[in-house]
């Protein structure tokens, strides 16, 4: 490549990073084109998959502050960067990876954080947010009937026992 065709690459890299929340490095060795669209379906709208060259990534690495392992930045490399849900892509890349061995996934970066490829593995083992979310709210909304209830034991139970003072009154003056 030429120097300003470098010097574009880089820039571009370093923007990618910056942009996304998350990026998945895995090598694509021995997959085909098909192969590699169907991954990037898989992936879906909140992720986009770039064949990279190893020394432009980790210049741009540096360049946007990142902390990546560029040792495994070492033959046909791959990022999938990340804009929404990481947990999906993760998901997105395990599955393919089972589906076809020849993906290998290396590392990544989530917030700014060096993650290995077994981290990768338990963040695709996690619910997605949107169920993580829906099981916080849920034990949320389980507390507030439980303090509803414990506020209004009290009154209920002082209801119960004036009516069963008025049965009895009634009962003794007949």
């Amino acid at each position: 490549m030429a120097k300003p065709d470098k010097a574009a690459a880089v820039a571009e890299l370093t923007d990618l990073f910056r942009e996304s929340s998350a990026a998945m490095l895995t090598e694509y060795r021995g997959l085909t084109v098909a192969q590699l669209k169907t991954l990037r379906r898989s992936l879906g709208g909140n992720a986009s998959y770039a064949v990279v060259k190893n020394t432009l990534t980790a210049i741009a690495a540096k360049e946007a502050g990142v902390e990546f392992d560029t040792d495994a930045l070492v033959g046909p490399s791959a990022i999938a960067f990340v804009t929404g849900d990481p947990v999906e892509a993760a998901k997105g890349l395990r599955d393919f990876a089972k589906a076809n061995p020849q993906l290998v996934i290396k590392g990544g970066v989530l917030d700014g954080r060096a993650l290995s490829a077994e981290d990768i593995t338990k963040l695709a083992d996690l619910e997605s947010r949107e169920v993580l979310l829906a099981k916080a709210a849920g034990a949320m909304k389980a507390k507030l009937y439980q303090a509803a209830y414990l506020f209004t034991a009290p009154a209920s139970q002082a209801v119960r026992t004036i009516d069963a003072l008025r049965e009895k009154q009634e009962s003794t003056a007949a």
